[in-house]
């Protein structure tokens, strides 16, 4: 009976260390991984035709072939075997084809399609977005070995000018993985972004992203435009028009809103501030409301689960579809959108007091005024109202890149 070969892993492959001689260890099913006293490894693929034993097919460099890759190959070539065929111009012309790995953008498409073959599609889709977006286009073409810590800095610095610390926290962290795994492959000797520290990018918790009117219309254009589920469109857009938190607004019922004087009342026990929070909803919130309301999918929450449960959606399920529509604007997250309005709203020089009352904070500023939910009622409802309209006007603006059955008013 042939003795079973225990298969590697990436981790002891990574470990293994150079000898006086060379030597080599099986993964089983033909393949082998072949140290040199130089420290290269290389794959190589061990095969008998015809009862004769054959020399050994080279796969290829393990700096640019991966494990599984390498497996990939050796199956092939298994296969080839079996058919009484020899794989060693195959293999030959396999290694013809393999891309030299000299320039970054280059290092980037083998991270890419090797160490990131196993992690998660979100973890995938935020890394690549950071290489492509920012790390390549400034890089890309720069042999690997002459990256520098000034360079990881200045791309850093440009992100953070956009309005966005944490994006540019995570583009070093992304370089930084990077040339760890280029280190392990012996295609780099250093890190720049090691040289890099955290702090002198942004501290974790720093968040200045503000959505630009461009961005907004941009934004809630291609949300219409997609193919989410149109309670979660009309969820987005009033977690835009009436400025509260999201758990606020998903775990909404039906019991909150007095239609005829157009007020949500949201009770003290869902509001981080622990006091009832009044919502004076503009027109347009109205108007995705009634349609909501029409739709009948639950008699007690304003969007419920679709899993037949009398209970709201999950918290994740908002971020999930703005992850899902792949937007070509700096990365943002849900919560930005309150950021954004308290922005714009002060820009057209709106009373600060009353902006941090309609978006339920515990300020100094605020406390006053929300202490009576009826007081600065007019104000309160004068502030949202200007701030839907004002996005009104930056989804209308380009409105004719997205089809217009897909707005509320149209709906």
């Amino acid at each position: 009976m042939p003795k079973t070969v225990p298969p590697l892993s990436e981790s002891q492959v990574r470990a293994m260390e150079p000898r006086e001689t060379r030597y080599s260890v099986a993964d089983g099913h033909g393949l082998i991984l072949e140290v040199m006293t130089t420290g290269t490894k290389i794959w190589r693929f061990r095969y008998s035709l015809n009862g004769k034993r054959q020399p050994l097919a080279t796969i290829g460099d393990y700096r640019r072939i991966s494990l599984r890759v390498a497996r990939e190959r050796a199956r092939k070539y298994a296969e080839m075997v079996a058919q009484g065929v020899s794989p060693a111009s195959t293999a030959r012309r396999d290694r013809g084809a393999e891309k030299r790995v000299d320039l970054l953008r280059d290092a980037a498409e083998l991270y890419l399609s090797t160490a990131m073959v196993r992690k998660s599609d979100e973890y995938q889709r935020t890394t690549r977005r950071a290489l492509e977006k920012d790390v390549l286009p400034a890089l890309g073409n720069q042999p690997i070995s002459s990256v520098t810590p000034e360079d990881v800095i200045a791309i850093c610095e440009r992100i953070k000018k956009r309005g966005s610390p944490k994006m540019a926290l995570h583009t070093r962290n992304v370089i930084k993985r990077l040339y760890v795994y280029l280190i392990e492959r012996q295609l780099a000797t250093s890190n720049p972004a090691a040289d890099v520290p955290a702090r002198l990018i942004a501290t974790p918790d720093s968040r200045t992203r503000v959505l630009s009117p461009a961005e907004i219309g941009t934004t809630l254009r291609a949300i219409y435009a997609s193919g989410i589920r149109r309670p979660l469109k009309l969820a987005l857009h009033l977690l835009v028009l009436t400025m509260v938190r999201k758990s606020e607004l998903i775990e909404a019922t039906w019991a909150e809103f007095d239609f005829k004087a157009a007020i949500w009342k949201i009770p003290a026990t869902r509001m981080k501030t622990g006091r009832e929070h009044w919502v004076h909803l503009p027109s347009q919130a109205v108007a995705v409301l009634r349609e909501l309301r029409e739709a009948k999918s639950s008699r007690t929450f304003v969007f419920p689960t679709v899993r037949g449960e009398d209970r709201p959606i999950a918290k994740s399920t908002l971020n999930q579809a703005v992850k899902a529509l792949g937007l070509d604007i700096e990365h943002f997250v849900l919560h930005d959108f309150r950021r954004t309005a308290t922005t714009h709203l002060q820009e057209m020089g709106q009373p600060a007091e009353i902006i941090e009352d309609v978006l339920a904070r515990n300020t100094e500023a605020s406390a006053a005024v929300t202490m009576d939910p009826a007081a600065c009622a007019a104000e309160r409802r004068g502030i949202l109202q200007l701030w839907a309209n004002f996005v009104d006007a930056q989804i209308e603006e380009g409105r004719h890149a997205v089809s217009s059955s897909g707005s509320p008013a149209a709906a």
